[in-house]
């Protein structure tokens, strides 16, 4: 195996996790993935040498993802499954941390989709300013501007109590 395929492997996990989070079900993730995988393996031959592997998936993934909205916009008709409530999907855990994570889950899910996704790219996938910069196709400014909202905003929304329900994150 070469080592292009290598790096697409080995960005699975991270394309799933980044994929979970913009969906929030975990069956369009894998989709979500799995179409961006197969874009990729068909355009290959675009990809530059050299330069980051990580970084061109997470844009095709990004990319997919905003079309997929665009699409979904103009068939109003069919249900999303991100519609879908998340207590038909499964059943809730029980755990403290659990809770936690649901309550974040929703903070974010208030939040811009442009901040939404710059904390996720850089909060958590660990991605740098430039990184997440090319994958949105915006200035790295932009990217420190919506993350420093972004996170001003979840920080409102989970301390203290608020109109959100939101337990205080600790």
């Amino acid at each position: 195996m070469d080592d292009l395929h290598r790096h697409m492997i080995d960005a699975i996990p991270n394309l799933r996790r980044y994929a979970r989070a913009l969906k929030g079900n975990a069956d369009a993730a894998d989709d979500l993935v799995q179409d961006c995988l197969s874009r990729a393996m068909g355009r290959l031959h675009l990809f530059t040498p050299g330069t980051n592997m990580r970084a061109w998936l997470f844009s095709i993934l990004h990319n997919q993802h905003v079309n997929n909205i665009r699409r979904s916009a103009r068939q109003p008709d069919r249900q999303a499954l991100e519609s879908i409530p998340e207590s038909a999907q499964s059943s809730p855990g029980q755990q403290e941390a659990r809770l936690e994570l649901q309550d974040i889950g929703a903070a974010l899910d208030t939040l811009p989709a442009e901040q939404k996704q710059v904390i996720l790219l850089i909060g958590l996938e660990g991605m740098r300013y430039a990184e997440a910069a090319e994958i949105l196709g915006v200035p790295i400014g932009t990217v420190m501007s919506r993350l420093n909202r972004g996170r001003e905003q979840l920080r409102h929304l989970t301390s203290g109590p608020n109109s959100f329900g939101l337990r205080r994150v600790k």
